[in-house]
């Protein structure tokens, strides 16, 4: 099935903030053949996001972050998250000129080699947003620091560790943010490549 399998009644914008929230009025064709009964549902649309890790393949670490977040608080969670580099993609900006911009931003690195691992969506059942996930090479001696836009409100620590330690913070539930725990199992998987490749790349 596709888009002319869904019929839209009515989409409201309820709201407009940092990001905007859509009521839709629909209905959609079942898999059996028939079209289901009218249905609310809501949408969040707050663009489109990059996420990368920094890896230096000499040293044979990775370059995470530390930030503030709203909705492991309101969860009860732990508000203070480990994470890899992130933003959000403008109009017309090509996603690895995100993943280069962000890594300088938020840990003031310059990205060498970079190499894509996925496209997806972050919460289908409510959101627009797809993440794009990166691993970049870069030389990571001495990136721990605190960095961010002030007028972005971010207050953002950056540190090194060793890869073999961050890729265990997974099983141990230290890390609990998607992205950063789907780069580093990708990472797991091609380390050995990575520091056979990059280092010439990288200048080392």
């Amino acid at each position: 099935m596709d888009a002319d399998d869904v019929e839209v009644f009515e989409r409201i914008e309820a709201y407009r903030g940092h990001a905007r929230l859509d009521c839709y009025r629909l209905r959609h064709r079942a898999f059996a053949g028939h079209w289901t009964d009218p249905m609310l549902r809501e949408v969040i649309e707050r663009g489109h996001a990059v996420c990368v890790l920094p890896y230096d393949p000499v040293a044979d670490r990775v370059v995470l972050i530390e930030q503030f977040r709203i909705g492991p608080y309101a969860a009860g969670g732990a508000p203070w998250q480990i994470e890899i580099v992130a933003g959000i993609v403008e109009p017309g900006e090509a996603a690895e000129t995100v993943a280069r911009r962000e890594t300088m931003e938020e840990c003031g690195a310059t990205l060498g080699p970079l190499e894509h691992i996925a496209t997806f969506f972050a919460s289908p059942g409510i959101m627009t947003e797809t993440v794009t996930l990166y691993c970049g090479g870069a030389r990571a001696p001495d990136l721990d620091g605190i960095h961010g836009l002030a007028h972005e409100h971010e207050d953002i620590r950056s540190f090194t560790v060793a890869s073999e330690e961050a890729i265990g913070w997974i099983g141990s539930g230290r890390i609990a943010f998607a992205p950063a725990i789907i780069v580093l199992q990708w990472l797991a998987q091609h380390r050995s490549r990575l520091r056979a490749e990059w280092p010439a790349r990288l200048g080392a």
